[in-house]
């Protein structure tokens, strides 16, 4: 399961999206499936907005036009893969007609079978959870070995490195030591969740080159986010 950041999309813009960077992101996926890896793909909306941002309105609200942005996003991205050969299928948490599917479990592994990417959109479907827990949950429901984060940071911190340039980085942690150092890079409702049901997680910047790719094969990149 791989995770893109919204935010990551834009690539060297403030917003929207970077098309010569996705396309690079996209190549990289056509050459994972040539290597026979089957993949699922979340994206966030952070490029557009984020729910947590919109602290003017009722956050309930705030989260359903977060969970919009992460669907405007995966359609666009599914329309990218198309561009490079690519075939997916877009499921949505919340019900979209003519524009996504509902999720079900049973087709999305009859699809992932025949050699389609699988996109998924709109987080949990519930306001309150971010795109972290989305993820975290999807991938327990389609069995993924592994979850991808793909973020605009290169590695989890003790502290905040734009801040600190003391910070120091992890190649591995553990799910405990994120709870108990309070370390934000992750919601803890997805640490928890991959806790309970021992899903490593590797986190790493997108923004470098081939990353996915490096990723995918288990090369030294990022941070393994593990239990004991």
């Amino acid at each position: 399961m791989l995770k893109i950041s919204g935010e990551a999309l834009s690539g060297s813009k403030e917003c929207g999206f970077d098309l010569a960077f996705i396309e690079k992101i996209c190549n990289q996926i056509k050459t994972a499936l040539n290597d026979n890896i089957k993949l699922c793909i979340l994206i966030g909306g952070g490029n557009f907005i984020r729910g947590r941002d919109i602290s003017i309105i009722d956050k309930y609200k705030a989260d359903q036009i977060g969970m919009l942005s992460t669907l405007m996003n995966a359609i666009f991205f599914k329309e990218m893969l198309k561009n490079v050969d690519v075939e997916s299928e877009l499921y949505s948490a919340f019900e979209c007609s003519g524009i996504a599917k509902i999720f079900d479990k049973n087709e999305a592994v009859k699809e992932i079978e025949n050699g389609k990417v699988i996109l998924f959109a709109g987080g949990t479907g519930h306001p309150f959870f971010t795109t972290d827990t989305g993820v975290i949950l999807r991938a327990l429901e389609m069995n993924c070995d592994e979850v991808l984060l793909a973020k605009s940071i290169d590695y989890v911190y003790d502290r905040d490195p734009k801040k600190d340039s003391s910070a120091k980085k992890y190649d591995e942690i553990t799910f405990d030591e994120i709870i108990s150092k309070n370390l934000k890079v992750v919601d803890l409702s997805s640490i928890v969740l991959s806790k309970d049901n021992n899903l490593k997680l590797r986190i790493f910047a997108l923004q470098e080159e081939n990353s996915i790719i490096k990723a995918i094969k288990g090369e030294k990149i990022g941070t393994i986010i593990k239990g004991e």
